[in-house]
């Protein structure tokens, strides 16, 4: 094969020519759009490196890894230059796509290509990243993906899995209807709470131009420092900047829950997508700060609907908090880690 490969730093290279073009093919979750990529590289401990692989100059797969490296947790984390000779190691996943596959492939690419593509981009993002690179971490490896990345030298662990809720339902109340009865009377309650609160302003629309970035990124900050450290977890915070960037968008969804202060009580963050609507971002303020409970039942319950009425196939919630996830209908879809080490990628 002919293949081009090229590693792409987004924060100093420019979009390559046909990307956009690809993504629409692909009908991607918008955080694949290369201004995101940058913008959310830009202070990220752990930055993004795009690779893609051209045939004849069309654009065939992509990859998407973190660079990571024992860093400060506030510290930008280098690409080029002396920081090649530290010690660092690339994790493919999407930071804030939870669940969903970090690589793209043209329809015309078979399995032996997918396979031999996989090769090919460890060998070079690893050569990219530097004499100190360890080697290459796949974080959300779907089962069925396995076979074009396992192999001599290769361990695959379980990893937590994320949670799908497909769409079979007429109405909210045909979902409501197959969930155990006592969640399906505290979800009625809980939504007619929140709808009769007289001191909550709830408001669910798509392209927000009214909410303070610094804000949004707080309150995630906080509750994530709430609900505690997750292991081996190099994403770093989601920055002002990029939620600057990311609500804006038409194809984004931002719920907001504020007091009658106009407090900030709580956000979601909805991933619009003609197929498969993520559930990306969730905060609160503590309950002691003045927030009603049952806020994230109600973003749920917002979440479905839309889901049912726009006709999308399903709906993701991400990971985490699969038991809650799992009393809503949504399932477990398993998800495997393959580590490779660094001589295992020249094999």
């Amino acid at each position: 094969m002919t293949w081009e490969v090229r590693v792409l730093d987004p924060r100093t290279d420019a979009e390559p020519e046909g990307w956009a073009a690809f993504l629409t093919a692909q009908q991607v979750p918008v955080p694949w759009d290369y201004h995101l990529l940058r913008v959310e590289s830009h202070f990220s401990r752990s930055p993004n490196l795009l690779t893609v692989i051209s045939d004849g100059g069309d654009i065939v797969a992509a990859v998407l890894a973190m660079l990571c490296a024992p860093v400060s947790p506030d510290r930008p984390g280098a690409v080029r230059g002396v920081a090649r000779l530290g010690t660092r190691w690339l994790e493919v996943q999407h930071a804030w796509l939870s669940g969903y596959p970090p690589w793209l492939f043209a329809d015309e690419v078979d399995a032996a290509d997918r396979r031999e593509i996989m090769r090919r981009f460890e060998r070079a993002v690893c050569r990219f990243t530097g004499p100190g690179c360890l080697g290459v971490v796949y974080r959300t490896v779907e089962p069925e993906a396995l076979d074009m990345l396992s192999g001599r030298g290769r361990p695959v662990r379980e990893t937590m899995p994320t949670s799908v809720l497909e769409n079979g339902f007429v109405d909210v109340e045909g979902w409501l209807a197959s969930l155990r009865r006592s969640r399906r009377l505290s979800l009625r309650g809980q939504v007619k709470k929140v709808a009769a609160d007289p001191g909550l302003v709830v408001r669910a629309e798509a392209a927000r131009t009214d909410l303070d970035a610094l804000e949004l990124a707080t309150l995630l900050r906080g509750h994530r420092g709430r609900m505690g450290p997750v292991k081996f977890d190099w994403r770093g915070p989601v920055t002002a900047e990029y939620f600057a960037e990311l609500v804006r968008r038409p194809d984004v969804i931002t719920s907001t829950y504020h007091g009658a202060d106009g407090k900030l009580l709580a956000f979601g963050i909805v991933l619009d997508h003609p197929v498969a609507p993520l559930h990306q971002h969730w905060a609160a303020v503590a309950p002691e700060e003045g927030r009603p409970k049952h806020l994230y039942f109600d973003a749920v319950v917002r979440n479905v609907r839309s889901m049912i009425e726009g006709n999308r196939k399903s709906l993701s919630m991400g990971r985490g908090l699969t038991d809650l996830k799992a009393t809503l209908g949504f399932r477990p879809v398993p998800l495997l880690g393959v580590i490779v080490p660094r001589p295992v990628t020249r094999w």
